[in-house]
């Protein structure tokens, strides 16, 4: 389960945080997740409450973010939202896209006590 391993990454981040700004305790977290990131909500969901504890976001809440998928076209020239890696442009129906965004996940902020 790679999602555990995610969360000991956002665990030291915040542990490195916490000591940085002198805060004992964190009460939310929340993360933007790339539709095409390939995490598993749950799982990371299951794996955060097992991780945080003993650190400063024990019993913090989770709150995940979706962040769109996002393509440059080759042919318009524009930047589009997609909802999977192979889709055509939405405006001129090219195949010819770069993928921009959306695989993507990072802390957004913490709130804290």
């Amino acid at each position: 389960m790679h999602e555990m391993s995610l969360c000991e990454g956002i665990r030291q981040v915040i542990e490195e945080q916490a000591r940085a700004n002198g805060v004992t305790r964190v009460r939310r977290v929340r993360l933007e997740i790339g539709r095409f990131a390939g995490v598993e909500k749950p799982a990371l969901e299951f794996a955060f409450d097992v991780v945080m504890r003993g650190s400063v976001a024990e019993g913090a809440e989770l709150v995940m973010l979706d962040l769109p998928g996002r393509a440059l076209c080759y042919d318009c020239g524009k930047d589009v939202e997609i909802a999977h890696r192979l889709d055509p442009c939405p405006d001129c129906g090219s195949g010819r896209l770069m993928p921009t965004g959306g695989d993507e996940m990072r802390i957004k902020d913490l709130e804290v006590v």
